[in-house]
């Protein structure tokens, strides 16, 4: 397998197969996001794609493929199918295939196409929602509107996908915590997505936020504001049927909860912590990572 830089995939593609099919992000000028500031972005030849999906064809027990970088989506739709019948014919037995995607990207395709990537195999989508504020968005420079965001979220379920979001803890700073934490909450009822992974802000040299911080005009929230935010964000969201985690290694406070069925049981633990305020019971700093 080919990998050019640093790979990424969400915690639940651990054992999938990471097949790299564009190099960086399409976007990549999103304030606190340093993961492909070294890469330029580029959509690889089908013959270098083709390459690793035949040598793989050698592992044993491949059940999933997770499409690498950033926004696989951003591939043109006749190329997207060519990908991912390749996939089909050379390693029939994968059960499913999932993407990071940005808003922008999935509102290039109609739902038809996004349903006929589903039916050739793409079934989940993983879109960084970040916040639900619209002031934030614009500030963190993610490159769309709420509605935008919604429209996307609510395409991808409609197309038949699994929808995964992920919010960042901590985004909207210490004075804009509480908006971030109720406007994030009206977003993911909106969206009512299948899968939400809280993430906590980390501020990484060399990005635009990090640089709001050294200079003062951005003020991180401390280790029980964040698990606060969480807490304002879990009781204010409305799911039909959510698995809601906060088990990534940035996180504070590793939760996993069937929402709405283990809300209460959430909540109660949040106030336990923010009561007690003891340190054990949160992560060290020294685990803590992207």
């Amino acid at each position: 397998m080919k990998y050019e830089g640093l790979i990424i995939r969400p915690p639940s593609e651990a054992k999938s197969l990471l097949l790299q099919v564009t190099v960086g992000c399409s976007h990549n000028r999103c304030t606190f996001c340093g993961s492909y500031k070294g890469k330029k972005f580029r959509i690889k030849s089908l013959e270098e794609i083709e390459e690793d999906i035949i040598e793989a064809k050698q592992f044993r027990g491949i059940k999933r493929v997770f499409l690498c970088d950033g926004d696989a989506l951003i591939i043109p739709q006749k190329k997207l199918i060519n990908i991912l019948e390749s996939i089909r014919k050379h390693i029939p037995q994968v059960e499913r295939v999932g993407t990071y995607a940005n808003a922008k990207s999935i509102l290039r395709k109609t739902v038809d196409e996004l349903r006929y990537l589903k039916d050739l195999g793409l079934g989940i989508v993983y879109l960084g929602v970040e916040t639900g504020s619209e002031e934030i968005l614009s500030r963190i420079n993610k490159g769309v509107s709420y509605n935008q965001m919604v429209e996307a979220a609510l395409r991808v379920k409609e197309a038949g996908m699994t929808l995964s979001v992920t919010i960042i803890l901590g985004l909207g700073g210490l004075k804009g915590s509480q908006d971030h934490a109720l406007k994030t909450a009206r977003i993911l009822t909106e969206i009512d997505p299948h899968y939400v992974g809280a993430l906590t802000l980390m501020l990484i040299p060399g990005t635009p936020l990090y640089e709001d911080y050294q200079s003062g005009t951005f003020e991180p929230l401390n280790h029980f504001g964040f698990i606060k935010e969480l807490g304002v964000i879990i009781a204010n969201s409305q799911f039909t049927n959510c698995l809601f985690t906060s088990n990534h290694a940035s996180n504070y406070l590793p939760i996993r909860a069937n929402l709405p069925q283990e809300k209460e049981k959430v909540l109660d633990l949040i106030s336990y912590v923010l009561k007690t305020r003891d340190p054990r019971m949160l992560r060290p700093e020294f685990m803590r990572a992207l």
